[in-house]
C-alpha cells in the first residue's frame, strides 16, 4: 500500500477530511443566509414618479364593499402594510400592527392593511383574527400598487410608512419588528 493509500484510509485523516467539509458546507450555509437575510431586509430607495401623488387620489374597497378615499388620510402619519391571508409572516405581524394602531392612532397615526388578496378569504381570516385597523382590498393590483412605492421585487410582507406630508418616510421589505413600529412611532 503506498503512503496517499495509507493516508486516505487513516481513521485521524478521515475525521480531519470531514471537518473541512463540515467546516466548508457550515461557512456556505451562513453565506446563503446572509445573502437571505440582505435580501428579506432590502430596502428600496425610489418610488415611481408620481406614485405618492397617485396614491392619495385612490380609493379601496373594504372587504365589506365600503370604499376608503385614500385622500381623508392626507395630512397625519399613514402606515400602509401589503399582507395576503397565505402568506405566514405578513399574518404574524398583524399583532403588532394592530397594537401599534392602538397606541397611536390618538396622535394621528393610521395604519391600512392592503390585502393582496381576494375578498371571501380575507373575510374568513379577519372573522377569526380581528384586526384594529381598516383592511383594504388591493387584490393583485396590489403588487402593482406597492412596486410603485418601492417594492421593486413584488414581495409580501411590504409596508410603507408615509409622512404628514404625504411623502414616503419609510420602506421595510419583510416582517416588521417592535423596533421598527418604536423608530416609525417618534415620526409624529
Amino acid at each position: 500500500m503506498t503512503e496517499k493509500h495509507r493516508f486516505l484510509n487513516d481513521p485521524q485523516s478521515l475525521h480531519i477530511r470531514r471537518r473541512r467539509w463540515l467546516t466548508a458546507a457550515l461557512g456556505g450555509a451562513a453565506a446563503l443566509a446572509g445573502a437571505g437575510l440582505a435580501w428579506r431586509t432590502y430596502q428600496p430607495q425610489s418610488t415611481a414618479p408620481g406614485a405618492e401623488a397617485a396614491l392619495w387620489g385612490q380609493a379601496f374597497a373594504r372587504p365589506d364593499g365600503t370604499m376608503l378615499n385614500m385622500a381623508s388620510m392626507r395630512g397625519r402619519p399613514v402606515l400602509l402594510n401589503f399582507w395576503a391571508t397565505w402568506c405566514p409572516p405578513c399574518v404574524e405581524e398583524l399583532p403588532l400592527l394592530s397594537d401599534f394602531y392602538q397606541l397611536n392612532s390618538p396622535k394621528g397615526w393610521q395604519v391600512l392593511g392592503f390585502a393582496v388578496d381576494q375578498v371571501e378569504p380575507v373575510k374568513r381570516f379577519l372573522l377569526k383574527t380581528p384586526v384594529t385597523f381598516p383592511v383594504l382590498m388591493a387584490g393583485t393590483a396590489g403588487i402593482e400598487l406597492s412596486k410603485s412605492l418601492g417594492n421593486l421585487v413584488g414581495g409580501l410582507p411590504f409596508t410603507v410608512v408615509f409622512g404628514s406630508d404625504g411623502l414616503v418616510a419609510h420602506r421595510k421589505m419583510g416582517k416588521v419588528t417592535p423596533e421598527d413600529l418604536l423608530a416609525w412611532g417618534a415620526l409624529t
